[in-house]
C-alpha cells in the first residue's frame, strides 16, 4: 500500500525555477550550528570604581620658596650691614687718630655681622693700610681689635703691628743719630746695619755699626753691639782698645721717639726684624673707647 492510500501527504518537488520574482535562497550548511546563530553582543560588565586624582600637597614648594626668600633678605641685609659697619668704623678710627679724610684703609668684621649688631658688640675687627706717617717714619698698618662694643663701653683687646722698610729707618736714624755720623742703613739678620764715616787722627775713616733693634716708651731704640771702623772691630764692653774712650759714644743707643704721634693709649711693646723690613708690635688699652684723654697723643721723654 502506498503512502497515498494511507493517508499521508505526498512528497511535492521543489520548485525548480521560480522565476526572478522567487529566487532560490540558499539554505546554510549547517542550520544546527552555533556558528550560524549571530554573535551575540558581550554582556555588560560591572562598572569599575575609578579614584579621583589624588592632589599634590603644595605646602612643601611654598615652604622651599619661603626659606628662599627669607635666605635672600638676611644675604642681602649682611651685606649691606656689613658694608655700611666697615664705613663707620673706618670714619671713626681716621677721626679719632686725627688721620687725613682720604686715608687708605681697608676694614674687615669677622664673622656674621647681623647677630654681632643684634648683641652690641663686634668679635673680631681688622684694619689694615698701606701707608700710615707715623711721625719720621711712613709705614704699613695692621691692627687686630677684638670685643669692639658698639653702643659705648670698652673694648676686648687691640694689638697691631707696623712695618719700617730700611729706607725709611735710614730716613729716621740719619735725622736722629745726632753726633753719630749714620748715612745708610740695610737689614741683616736680626740686626740693623748702619754705615758712615768718622774723623779719626784727621783723616775719615768708614764705620759700621751693628745695632739691636728694641722698643722702650714711645720710643724705638737702637743699641750697637759691635763698631767697625777700618779694619777695627771693637765690641761694646771692649775697653782694653786705646781707641775705647774716643769710640765710646759710637755705642750710645740711639733712639726714634714717635709717641708723640701716637695715642697716649697705644703702647709699643717690641721692635724686631723681620725680612726685609723691621717689625714694631703695639697694643692699647681697653679704655681708649671711653676715656678720651686716651686718644690725645703722648709725649716723648725729655731728651
Amino acid at each position: 500500500m502506498s503512502g497515498a492510500e494511507e493517508g499521508t501527504q505526498p512528497t511535492e518537488p521543489y520548485p525548480r525555477d521560480l522565476g526572478l520574482e522567487h529566487p532560490t535562497v540558499p539554505l546554510p550548511r549547517d542550520a544546527g550550528s552555533d556558528a550560524a546563530l549571530p554573535a551575540r553582543p558581550p554582556l555588560p560588565s560591572a562598572p569599575v570604581a575609578v579614584p579621583p586624582p589624588r592632589r599634590r600637597a603644595r605646602w612643601p614648594w611654598v615652604l622651599g620658596i619661603v626659606v628662599v626668600v627669607l635666605a635672600a633678605i638676611v644675604v642681602g641685609g649682611e651685606f649691606v650691614a656689613r658694608a655700611v659697619v666697615a664705613q663707620q668704623i673706618r670714619s671713626q678710627v681716621i677721626t679719632a687718630l686725627k688721620l687725613p679724610a682720604d686715608q687708605q684703609m681697608d676694614v674687615n668684621v669677622g664673622g656674621i655681622v647681623l647677630p654681632q649688631l643684634v648683641a652690641g658688640r663686634l668679635d673680631d675687627v681688622q684694619l689694615s693700610s698701606k701707608s700710615v706717617a707715623i711721625g719720621p717714619i711712613t709705614s704699613a698698618v695692621q691692627v687686630d681689635a677684638t670685643g669692639v662694643p658698639i653702643r659705648g663701653g670698652e673694648l676686648g683687646s687691640v694689638k697691631g703691628t707696623f712695618r719700617i722698610t730700611a729706607a725709611q729707618l735710614e730716613k729716621a736714624l740719619t735725622a736722629a743719630a745726632g753726633s753719630t755720623p749714620i748715612e745708610a742703613v740695610t737689614l741683616q739678620g736680626e740686626d740693623v746695619k748702619a754705615t758712615g764715616s768718622v774723623k779719626l787722627l784727621g783723616a775719615s775713616v768708614p764705620l759700621a755699626l751693628s745695632l739691636t733693634p728694641g722698643a722702650e716708651g714711645g720710643e724705638l731704640t737702637f743699641t750697637p753691639t759691635s763698631a767697625t771702623i777700618g779694619a777695627l772691630t771693637l765690641d761694646a764692653s771692649d775697653t782694653s782698645s786705646p781707641f775705647a774712650g774716643a769710640l765710646k759714644p759710637l755705642f750710645a743707643t740711639q733712639k726714634v721717639c714717635i709717641a708723640d704721634r701716637l695715642p697716649a693709649g697705644v703702647h709699643l711693646s717690641g721692635l724686631r726684624v723681620d725680612a726685609d723690613a723691621l717689625v714694631a708690635t703695639f697694643s692699647a688699652d681697653s679704655a681708649i673707647t671711653t676715656d678720651p684723654k686716651l686718644l690725645e697723643n703722648g709725649t716723648c721723654p725729655a731728651s
